[in-house]
């Protein structure tokens, strides 16, 4: 494994041990070169899945673009990593078990809505605010009704 901090291609595994949701290994290195410390994971990949963007556009799937924009729904939230780490490993896994080598991004967009519809009502309105490009005050008084009709959390 590189080194992040001087880029030498030969680190040692210090410690491993599962995650807490059990769907990767936590790896702690140290570089053989600079002596830095840094941690990987590493998680099954059942198939390569290509996402197909609104436009047109393919691109691999990737993992870390979903755990970004719920990371952001969910700041200020108070909610546990391991729960933000758990929604994004059930995306994931549910993407990788479709059995589709192409997913479009707005099913991966719809898969994101309802896991964090059941996990926080404020991130959820935050992420479709996003997603569903909300414009005016309207747009959120609109679906922030909704949520609340629903009776979500």
């Amino acid at each position: 494994m590189r080194c992040p901090f001087c880029a030498h291609d030969d680190s040692q595994v210090k410690d491993s041990r599962p995650t807490e949701d059990n769907t990767a290994i936590r790896r702690r290195r140290q570089c053989e070169s600079c002596g830095g410390r840094f941690t990987t994971f590493e998680r099954v990949q059942l198939r390569e899945v290509t996402v197909v963007k609104s436009g047109g556009k393919r691109e691999p799937f990737d993992r870390a673009k979903i755990e970004q924009s719920v990371a952001l729904a969910c700041r200020k939230r108070g909610l546990a990593q391991e729960r933000l780490d758990q929604l994004v490993s059930g995306i994931q896994r549910q993407i990788e078990t479709m059995g589709e080598s192409e997913i479009p991004s707005a099913q991966i967009g719809e898969m994101v809505m309802d896991g964090l519809r059941q996990l926080d009502s404020v991130a959820y309105i935050r992420f479709a605010s996003v997603y569903r490009d909300f414009s005016e005050a309207r747009d959120f008084e609109e679906f922030a009704s909704t949520v609340r009709d629903a009776g979500n959390p």
